[in-house]
């Protein structure tokens, strides 16, 4: 098993909006590739990290699945629309993928 983990910076006074465009694509785009709510997180920084980022943790078998729901995503026009949404939001440049192994 592994962990997906995308982050994003929230520009100042945005944050609101970016976490209720993460919560919408969860409930209407990450659940068309097998991204249910039982298998993401969403988290925001608090002490010791930047209060304006936002995380999404995926749960994943292996990178092979992480791979095809890239390829889905890349398919879908309501993701390509969300992501316009969400870009008056975000910090332009600052989206970034990380993934981990988890191991107990």
């Amino acid at each position: 098993m592994m962990i997906a983990r995308w982050s994003i910076e929230a520009r100042f006074g945005h944050k609101p909006e970016v976490i209720a465009e993460m919560k919408r694509w969860l409930r209407d785009i990450g659940a068309q590739v097998g991204w249910s709510e039982q298998r993401v997180r969403l988290l925001s920084g608090s002490v010791g990290a930047k209060e304006s980022t936002i995380l999404s943790e995926i749960e994943i078998a292996d990178l092979a699945e992480l791979d095809a729901a890239w390829h889905k995503l890349g398919t879908l026009p309501d993701h390509a629309a969300w992501s316009k949404a969400l870009e008056p939001h975000v910090v332009s440049g600052t989206q970034r993928w990380e993934i981990f192994r988890i191991i107990g």
